[in-house]
């Protein structure tokens, strides 16, 4: 079994739910009979090791030279630090960053935290995507923060309630690692 099909089986046995009586309240407001939490995949050892893997090859495949990579907290988190460990085995490094959902209230009052400055290039990521509003309230933080993005990286685009489309309207290119359509 690839690594990608790896994935897969590891999403399915742990973070995919079904059901056809009772749909599930999805973040966005909405509806779904399926549901995703991805972390307990992304919080698991070999689920860090696969993320960081994919990931990481994602980044060679398209040429996207960065600096770091992240998104917003807590379904960033994992893939973010994920790829920021299979990065330094490889002896490439990427820097791993957070975005809060508001700046603190205290100290330097920063919304982003991890070792980047403005001007870094860098790739947001989210673990699923549906409306996009997540990865694009990333996507605003990072600009006010002076990052220069150079692309969007889901793990699961559910291909649902334009997504993909929100974020690319803001001139971003979105890259999925898997679709709904891996899981049906």
């Amino acid at each position: 079994m690839d690594i990608k099909q790896r994935l897969i089986a590891l999403i399915k046995s742990r973070s995919y739910q079904y059901s056809e009586d009772k749909p599930f309240k999805l973040s966005s407001g909405g509806y779904s009979n399926y549901y995703f939490n991805l972390k307990k995949t992304t919080y698991s050892p070999e689920g860090i090791y696969l993320v960081g893997k994919i990931l990481f090859d994602k980044l060679k495949e398209l040429s996207l030279e960065i600096d770091a990579i992240g998104g917003l907290t807590l379904g960033a988190d994992p893939i973010a630090l994920a790829v920021a460990r299979h990065s330094y085995d490889s002896n490439q490094p990427i820097e791993a960053f957070t975005i809060r959902k508001e700046p603190k209230g205290y100290g330097t009052e920063l919304q982003i935290e991890g070792n980047i400055k403005k001007g870094d290039r860098v790739v947001i990521i989210d673990d699923v995507i549906t409306t996009g509003s997540s990865t694009i309230k990333a996507i605003k933080a990072a600009e006010r923060f002076g990052l220069v993005i150079k692309g969007v990286i889901v793990l699961l685009d559910r291909c649902e309630q334009n997504g993909r489309q929100n974020i690319e309207s803001l001139g971003y290119k979105v890259y999925s690692i898997l679709t709904i359509k891996d899981f049906m």
